[in-house]
């Protein structure tokens, strides 16, 4: 794929995932503007993520009916509408509907990232895939560095009408440049690539897990910045929106981790990343705690934070989409699903603590999920080491495996499996193991 088509579809992503991030250093004014209660402000970014987990699974799996590029270009449109309408909202019924709108078509970037998947090779695909969500990450760090400027440049309303114009930007530009994807439909119906939803969450262990780990980090990182706007605005620190945006700056070393994280997927160090990234994120929050105290201590941590989310994002994608080539987009939807409850749940639990017991109890609260995500990983993560020049994550199904010598050719083949799992059936594939496994029981 060529690199200016790779950094559009970055930049394209960066749009669409800005959206739903204008509300977050923004959440007091808006409240403000509409009477809603500091203790429920979190609801703003609440209802955007219901609108997102909707369009996960009703929009997403479209792109393995129809056209891709058709399906974003039109959700680029749509969503633009919705942040206008968002920008022009009346009242907090008008602004919660608009949210949910914007959320809704923001699942475009999921179309965006499987799109980019679709057009690189298998070998390079991590390194693209690294590549678009670093778009994404951009996209959030514009959301808190440009809200708060913009914000005081006319109030929050010119954030989304900003925003809804480069959205409609993007969406002209795509419409010269993106390559068409009818080739990567898949014959089958919309009912039944929802109908094969569930089936996607009993037979995939990757993505049950990959999800969950997503749910937990999503949920830390939305625990933070939904209350260090309430916490920096208010007294002893009393910074403007403009200063505390200048925060999000360190959304650029999420930027890095995504590429580099894409980069080690794709030489098998899955689960390497993972480990190393949850560490971090767990002992993020001990210098976060210390707000009172240094302003560097925070942004550091913040750093930190978002470095660990995106290098464990970037690998759980890496992961989970290989499962099933001819399913990508039910994949990403069926995943995204997770880091939707992630980001709603944490945004109204973050700001219901902040009211009740203050930022200390904030960061313990980001500290228990950060720890539950490491739980979690090191109860999933086999404790073997790995065959050469394989992950010890999952089953990858790969379709149209050549045969080995003396064998019939098969459908698929399945690769990722410690040497210690050669005895048992890759489950998601009917039985088919390794090369090197076949190759082991014939001698």
């Amino acid at each position: 794929m060529p690199r200016s088509l790779v950094l559009l579809l970055a930049f394209a992503a960066g749009q669409a995932v800005a959206g739903t991030f204008y509300a977050q250093p923004l959440l007091d004014e808006i409240a403000a503007g509409f009477g809603i209660a500091e203790r429920s402000a979190g609801a703003v970014i609440a209802v955007t993520q219901v609108g997102y987990a909707a369009g996960l699974v009703l929009l997403v799996p479209l792109g393995d009916v129809v056209g891709r590029r058709r399906l974003i270009l039109v959700q680029l449109v749509l969503g633009a509408l919705a942040l206008a309408a968002a920008g022009a909202a009346g009242s907090g019924a008008q602004l919660f509907a608009a949210m949910a709108g914007v959320g809704l078509f923001a699942v475009v970037i999921q179309l965006l990232v499987v799109h980019a998947a679709s057009l690189t090779p298998e070998a390079h695909r991590g390194q693209v895939m690294g590549a678009v969500t670093s778009g994404v990450v951009l996209g959030i760090l514009q959301a808190r560095t440009l809200a708060g400027p913009l914000a005081e440049l006319g109030s929050w309303r010119t954030a989304y009408l900003t925003a809804a114009g480069l959205t409609l930007l993007v969406a002209l530009l795509l419409l010269r440049r993106l390559p068409g994807g009818d080739h990567d439909r898949t014959a089958i119906s919309y009912g039944a690539a929802l109908r094969s939803l569930p089936a996607l969450y009993a037979e995939e262990r990757s993505l049950r897990v990959r999800g969950a780990l997503a749910l937990l980090v999503f949920a830390a990182l939305s625990v933070v910045w939904s209350s260090l706007v309430l916490e920096l605005t208010a007294p002893p620190h009393s910074l403007s929106h403009a200063t505390v945006g200048l925060f999000g700056l360190v959304s650029v070393a999420g930027a890095v981790a995504a590429r580099r994280a894409g980069r080690l997927a794709d030489r098998g160090k899955s689960e390497r990343t993972t480990g190393l990234a949850l560490g971090l994120l767990v002992f993020a929050w001990l210098p976060l705690a210390q707000i009172e105290w240094s302003l560097a201590a925070v942004a550091v941590s913040l750093v930190l934070i978002d470095l660990a989310v995106q290098a464990v994002h970037v690998t759980n994608q890496s992961m989970v989409y290989a499962a099933r080539p001819e399913a990508r987009s039910r994949l990403a939807g069926a995943y995204m699903v997770f880091y939707s409850i992630g980001i709603g749940g944490g945004s109204v639990a973050s700001t219901a603590t902040y009211a009740t017991a203050g930022w200390t109890a904030v960061c313990a609260l980001g500290a228990t999920i950060s720890l539950a995500a490491f739980a979690v990983w090191t109860a999933t993560t086999p404790r073997r080491r790995p065959a050469a020049g394989t992950d010890r994550s999952s089953c990858t199904r790969i379709p149209d495996s050549p045969p080995l010598p003396g064998e019939g050719p098969g459908p698929a083949r399945c690769v990722g499996r410690a040497r210690a799992a050669c005895a048992q059936p890759c489950p998601a594939i009917g039985g088919w193991r390794t090369a090197w496994c076949r190759r082991r029981a014939a001698a």
